[in-house]
């Protein structure tokens, strides 16, 4: 469980990193939960 929430907090630091390069903030949240949800499953399943 803590390596979900470590992959899953590395993400999120990731696509808060890109909010800061882009201006749009529709496609940075919907890029910020893709990164979220991709990292969850990823070490989940």
């Amino acid at each position: 469980m803590k390596r979900v929430i470590g992959l899953m907090l590395f993400c999120f630091g990731i696509g808060m990193t890109l909010l800061l390069f882009i201006p749009e903030t529709i496609s940075t949240l919907i890029f910020i939960i893709g990164c979220l949800v991709l990292g969850y499953h990823l070490f989940c399943c």
